[in-house]
């Protein structure tokens, strides 16, 4: 018996295990991405802000037809168009621009202010000195840093920096600008904002990290070991009674209330017991009638050998009858293997059908003409009815095949012949390429409870309870019809008689 116990390699750990590595795979991750990449994320999404600032504005300037400032002296405030700060008013009421938490510094060629606004305090921008850091490396600007940048921007057409007021780096900003043309005119345009200390937040989260990182991982622990529980329930329960089943407990079954998969499996292991305990009885059923048909003829060929040895003696008549017994006992015993070997090798796929294309109606007249002498000899009738002559009854099939399945429906439904000592052979042609052929009796019928079963090997009917034969007549005309792929059934009704009927096709 294989074990029972949980291996660390069975579908629960492995489970477990991988739960476990997906839940620590995803908080390392996150730890990772906190402590390494947020600042710089959040940098370059602000650079991106402001650029985008920048990038209206210089938009503005250089799409104006017109002068957009004017300075009559150099040591004079320039005038600022009208037509420029409605554009500048409507960009920030659309929100193009950002006004809240940003300082505008726009500036000419001789690095003067032109125009601008300042909604961020403290504004690093516009500090007579500080210190200033770019990518980690610190310097310190004397004199107005906003002048610096202008002239950076107005010689490199583009400036990105970062600003700290000291070197604790307690209030931090970054400024982007680009130059602008107008006109002959050349305008710095500056953007500023502050940058949040994201660092230090990813300092404290990196901090706690190891011990959110534990408590998960606790919770994962306990979470995947209820879940693969849960989950590997009723797989044990379906091994459990796999077992039993081996074991020869025909009787178990496995109770999954779920609607799943597993529930669907759970589902068929029950039809695949229920069909592996009928076919244990039909086994059994089989030992017992296989038995009693032998043990008749075996014992009838003992006596009679023993007769003829012993008693008869001399006497030609009584030698010759009994050896007729003997003979006749025989050639039923051979018809029994018979059956019991042409049904293996045609359930084992040992028999394939070699299909032809031939006239179904025809085989069916030339297998009734057969049965005239033996309804003559017994006072049976057998109404052989066929489609009328031009209809194509030409189907694709084994004709050995289809002639042992019409002897053995008509032996059966001779079997089963009625008071009124009549069968009928039917043929019709319902839709073109299909032909079905009928054969009907008179006789008790079958109960409704025995019609899915008829079919089955060994299986009998109450009403045939107690009879010769062991049942292996429709079990091998079962096999030629899944053979050839053809639908195949019975209707019947107690006290009305049996239709045993099938449809073959002109195609393969």
């Amino acid at each position: 018996m294989a074990n029972t116990k949980p291996h660390f390699l069975s579908l629960r750990y492995r489970l477990m295990m991988f739960l476990c590595l997906s839940s620590a795979f995803v908080l390392i991750l996150v730890w990772v991405f906190v402590t390494q990449f947020m600042q710089p994320l959040y940098n370059h999404y602000i650079y991106k802000h402001l650029l985008n600032q920048v990038n209206t504005v210089v938009s503005i300037i250089e799409s104006s037809t017109e002068p957009i400032s004017t300075r009559t002296l150099p040591i004079m405030d320039a005038k600022v168009s009208s037509s420029f700060e409605s554009s500048l008013l409507s960009a920030i009421q659309s929100r193009k621009l950002d006004a809240s938490n940003t300082c505008f510094d726009l500036a000419d060629s001789t690095l003067q202010h032109v125009t601008g606004f300042e909604n961020l305090y403290p504004c690093l921008l516009h500090e007579a000195s500080f210190t200033t850091s770019i990518n980690g490396k610190t310097s310190i600007w004397n004199g107005s840093v906003v002048e610096s940048l202008r002239a950076t921007v107005l010689s490199q057409g583009y400036v990105k920096k970062e600003l700290v007021v000291d070197k604790n780096a307690s209030t931090r900003q970054m400024a982007v600008g680009r130059v602008a043309k107008n006109g002959d005119e050349t305008y710095s345009v500056i953007f500023c904002t502050s940058l949040a200390r994201i660092d230090e937040a990813g300092v404290v989260l990196g901090q706690l990290m190891p011990w959110i990182f534990l408590c998960l991982m606790a919770f994962s622990v306990v979470a995947s070991w209820l879940f693969s529980r849960w989950f590997t329930n009723p797989l044990t329960k379906l091994s459990h009674a796999t077992r039993k089943l081996a074991d020869g407990d025909y009787s178990v079954r496995v109770n999954v209330p779920e609607t799943d998969e597993i529930g669907l499996l759970a589902a068929d292991f029950n039809h695949m017991a229920g069909e592996v305990s009928r076919a244990a009885q039909l086994q059994r059923d089989l030992l017992a009638n296989v038995s009693h048909d032998l043990r008749t003829p075996l014992t009838l060929i003992k006596g009679y050998a023993e007769t003829v040895r012993d008693l008869t003696g001399d006497d030609p008549d009584k030698r010759t009858a009994q050896l007729d017994v003997i003979v006749d006992e025989t050639d039923r015993l051979s018809g029994l293997v018979n059956s019991v070997m042409e049904l293996s090798k045609m359930s084992s796929g040992t028999d394939k059908p070699e299909k032809v294309r031939f006239d179904l109606s025809q085989l069916c007249e030339e297998v009734a003409q057969r049965y005239e002498a033996v309804c003559a000899q017994n006072g049976y009738t057998l109404k052989l009815e066929l489609p009328q002559a031009e209809t194509d009854c030409t189907v694709c099939a084994d004709p050995a095949m289809m002639e042992r399945v019409l002897h053995n429906l008509l032996g059966n439904a001779m079997h089963h012949i009625g008071p009124d000592n009549v069968f009928i052979l039917r043929v019709t042609a319902p839709e073109k390429g299909t032909v079905r052929v009928e054969v009907a009796d008179h006789g008790a019928g079958i109960a409704k409870e025995d019609l899915p079963y008829i079919f089955d090997r060994y299986y009998r009917s109450r009403s045939d309870a107690g009879k010769a034969g062991t049942g292996l007549g429709l079990s091998i005309t079962k096999a030629i019809f899944q053979s050839h792929g053809f639908r195949f059934g019975v209707n019947s009704t107690l006290g009305e008689g049996s239709c045993f009927w099938f449809e073959a096709k002109d195609q393969d």
